[in-house]
C-alpha cells in the first residue's frame, strides 16, 4: 500500500473516536441511540425540549426553512447552557393559515403548514412520549407566530394531566415575545429600521445562523405583493447574532426558574 494511503486510512482510524464521542455527547436526541439516551436519563439529562420550527414563506430572498433553521440552532444553544437538556427532532410544520385556501403565507407557492388542531394533536403525543420516556420537565417552544396559543394550552392542559405522575409541561413564551420585544428595542436604540415578516430581523437571523439561504442578490425593499412586510436592507449578520444571543438568555432564564418551581428551588 502506498504511504500516502496508509498515511489516509490512519487518519480515519484515529478520527473515528472523536466522531463516536460527537455524536454520544450530542443534545439532538435523533443522534443518539436509546442506550445513550436512558444513560443522559440516568445521569440527570430529564429536561426535554420540544422546539417547533414553521416552513412559510419570506420572500425571494430567504428560504422556506427559516424558522427550522433558527429553531435548531437555539435549540442546542438553549440545552447546551442548561446543561441537563435533551431535544427532540425539530416539529418542522406550524399553523401558517388554511392549506386549503391560497390565501396569507399559502399564497406563496412551497409554504406548508398545519392546522391548530392538527398541531396541538401532534404535540399532545410529543409530550405524552417525553414524558413516558422518563422526562420529568418538558417545555414547549415555538419559533415562528403562528401557534404560539396552542402551545399555551397545550401544555397546560398536559401539565395538569401529568403532574400526579412526576412530570411538568412548560410553555416557554419568553424565546418568542419577550425577547421579539427586546430586540425591537435594540433596533430602534441603534436606529435600524425595516422591521417586519421576512425585514430586517428574519434576514439579519439568516444571515448569521444559516448565511447561505440568504439570496443576496434579491434583498429589496419592502413588498407585500412578493411576501416581504419588512425591509431587508438593514439586515446584518452581527444584528442576528444580538438576536439570537437575546432569545437564549431569555429562554434560559425562564427555563431554569420554571424547572426550579417544580423542584421546589
Amino acid at each position: 500500500m502506498p504511504k500516502t494511503a496508509s498515511l489516509a486510512a490512519l487518519l480515519v482510524l484515529l478520527m473515528l473516536p472523536r466522531v463516536v464521542h460527537a455524536q454520544a455527547t450530542s443534545v439532538f436526541i435523533e443522534d443518539l441511540t436509546w442506550v445513550e439516551v436512558d444513560a443522559a436519563l440516568k445521569a440527570g439529562k430529564t429536561t426535554a425540549l420540544i422546539y417547533t420550527g414553521g416552513a412559510e414563506q419570506n420572500g425571494p430572498h430567504l428560504a422556506f426553512g427559516k424558522h427550522n433553521a433558527v429553531a435548531r440552532y437555539l435549540s442546542e444553544r438553549i440545552a447546551k447552557e442548561l446543561g441537563n437538556a435533551l431535544v427532540y427532532p425539530v416539529l418542522p410544520y406550524t399553523p401558517a393559515g388554511d392549506p386549503s385556501k391560497k390565501e396569507g403565507q399559502f399564497a406563496f407557492p412551497g409554504t406548508s403548514g398545519i392546522t391548530d388542531d392538527t398541531y396541538g394533536m401532534v404535540l399532545r403525543d410529543l409530550v405524552l412520549g417525553a414524558a413516558t420516556a422518563g422526562f420529568k420537565d418538558i417545555i414547549l417552544i415555538g419559533d415562528h407566530g403562528g401557534g404560539q396559543d396552542v402551545l399555551k394550552q397545550t401544555a397546560a392542559t398536559l401539565d395538569a394531566r401529568l403532574k400526579a405522575s412526576g412530570a411538568r409541561v412548560f410553555y416557554c413564551d419568553d424565546l418568542y415575545f419577550k425577547s421579539r420585544d427586546e430586540f425591537s428595542q435594540y433596533l430602534k436604540d441603534h436606529k435600524v429600521t425595516g422591521e417586519g415578516h421576512a425585514g430586517v430581523e428574519d434576514t439579519s437571523a439568516i444571515l448569521y445562523v444559516k448565511p447561505e439561504w440568504v439570496r443576496k442578490d434579491k434583498i429589496a425593499a419592502k413588498d407585500p405583493a412578493k411576501g416581504v412586510e419588512g425591509d431587508p436592507r438593514n439586515g446584518r449578520a452581527e444584528l442576528g447574532k444580538v438576536q439570537q444571543d437575546l432569545k437564549v438568555k431569555v429562554a434560559v432564564a425562564q427555563i431554569r426558574a420554571q424547572v426550579a418551581s417544580h423542584h421546589g428551588k
